[in-house]
């Protein structure tokens, strides 16, 4: 091992605890959403909309900034007042907000499931296994059927498998960081 690989070791032993606290944050959110599926999607909702809020109103301080120097700044300034309005919204109808997100994922699924099934079937000469690649496209277009025709039920899966995977990642760190205190001694 080099020196900066030996540096970098020491760095995570030492700091071992800090990976522990990521480590059970994650696992305390994962539980959280799996406890409360509806609050955590409402949470993440809400940090969207303060996003484009923020977005927004630095889109609209740019324009101003910078109309002297720029003939086209009033293109900022409609970009900027897009993401008050949006985040605004977001913070009056935060459940319409959940549905278009939901909504524009499932029209790219469906769009995509199609495009990819198309694809297999124009290869379908050319390559063997097009079949996965057509079965990838219906997949995909039944995902994004299904979301459309039961919306609440693809955003609890969607805030199922973002905690999956905090839970994982969670576990993750908390095992390396106790892996790592035993290094550092």
């Amino acid at each position: 091992m080099d020196n900066e690989q030996v540096d970098l070791a020491g760095a995570l032993a030492q700091g071992w605890w800090i990976l522990l606290l990521r480590g059970v944050s994650a696992i305390a959110f994962a539980v959280l959403a799996w406890w409360q599926p509806a609050l955590t999607l409402a949470a993440l909702v809400l940090l969207f909309g303060a996003y484009v809020l923020a977005d927004g109103v630095l889109g609209v301080w740019a324009a101003f900034r910078g109309r002297e120097q720029n003939r086209h700044w009033w293109i900022l300034l409609l970009w900027g007042l897009v993401g008050i309005v949006a985040g605004l919204a977001t913070f009056v109808v935060p459940g319409l907000t959940a549905l278009i997100l939901l909504f524009y994922i499932a029209a790219w699924a469906i769009a995509s499931g199609v495009l990819q099934l198309f694809t297999a079937i124009r290869l379908r000469k050319q390559i063997q296994g097009e079949f996965l690649m057509g079965l990838g496209g219906v997949i995909s277009v039944l995902f994004g059927l299904c979301l459309i025709v039961w919306p609440g039920a693809g955003a609890l899966s969607l805030i199922w498998l973002i905690a999956f995977w905090a839970a994982l990642f969670g576990a993750l760190m908390v095992v390396l960081a106790f892996k790592l205190k035993g290094m550092a001694r």
